[in-house]
């Protein structure tokens, strides 16, 4: 079976946690031991995230006053090599050596006239007090929103058009190699006028990203690992229980959370719909049970 792997955020970094070197590799650690069970039956992509890490490191650019800041797309690029090196890392520790594993530095394309451009909503970086978020605003020009009890820089977030790497990509799934790719949603790039394809100021959703690359993979399954144990109805409320099996249909007819769950809904649905694949939502500690349809959300027609 082909499978894509959509790591959260909880797969890299826990909510409040310091965003240090030994916090992401604990994390990943955690991540690659449930993976790595995946592995011995099934052709393996692994996406993810890189909210903090593109936030930390574009806020490190800003303190330096001798050159411009790295725009969001070099960030990206720096951040899908940092964490696919430490997923590979790990995985692989957790693996044969004969297991080959991969890590691809993946351009995804957006539409500049795509209406996103206008409506900044996608956090990226650390969360912070109110009185912070004011300062940073006053001083690099942000736009920031609530996240929480905090708040967060948030940046344009056009839909994913197309994965450039898809061919060496399906290459190496058919030679049995566990790909790590599109993370942070893929590199973001686009066309300017002239027909040149440039870098963009934005961040590209990560679960739109890997529903794009697992329907163009003809994956079979699609898992978004996140750190909840499943979808929800009344989330937040007395009366809050967990949908163990759903359609695309009758999610359409229910309200999430934008920031937070409402992408992932609408990522898988949008998988299941157009492929007739199946997706599972959950916790990372349920991976395999999730993989198996005993854990999670399962959304399937």
């Amino acid at each position: 079976m082909r499978i894509v792997v959509a790591l959260g955020g909880n797969a890299l970094l826990q909510r409040g946690e310091p965003l240090t070197v030994a916090n992401q590799r604990e994390n990943v650690r955690i991540a690659a031991a449930q993976i790595a069970l995946l592995v011995p039956d099934n052709q393996l992509v692994i996406s993810h995230g890189n909210g903090p890490q593109v936030g930390l490191l574009a806020l490190q650019a800003s303190a330096y006053g001798e050159a411009d800041p790295y725009p969001l797309d070099v960030l990206g690029a720096q951040t899908e090599g940092m964490i696919g090196y430490m997923i590979e890392q790990e995985l692989g520790n957790r693996l044969p050596f004969e297991q080959p594993i991969a890590t691809v530095l993946t351009m995804v394309e957006v539409d500049p006239a795509d209406p996103a451009f206008d409506a900044p909503s996608k956090p990226i970086g650390p969360v912070y007090s109110e009185q912070e978020a004011v300062r940073l605003v006053e001083k690099h020009g942000w736009s920031v929103a609530r996240d929480g009890e905090h708040w967060r820089r948030v940046v344009p977030s056009p839909l994913p058009q197309r994965v450039f790497e898809l061919r060496p990509i399906r290459w190496l799934l058919e030679r049995d190699v566990v790909v790590i790719c599109t993370g942070g949603g893929g590199i973001p790039t686009m066309y300017s006028d002239d027909g040149t394809l440039v870098g963009a100021e934005v961040v590209i959703d990560k679960d739109h990203a890997s529903a794009l690359l697992a329907r163009e993979l003809g994956a079979d399954l699609l898992l978004m690992a996140t750190d909840v144990d499943g979808v929800y109805r009344d989330w937040g409320t007395p009366e809050a229980r967990r949908i163990d099996r759903t359609t695309p249909d009758e999610l359409a007819a229910l309200e999430f959370v934008s920031g937070s769950m409402g992408p992932k809904v609408q990522a898988a649905c949008a998988f299941v719909h157009e492929t007739g694949g199946r997706a599972a939502i959950g916790s990372l500690a349920h991976l395999q049970r999730m993989a198996k349809g005993e854990a999670g959300t399962i959304i399937a027609d």
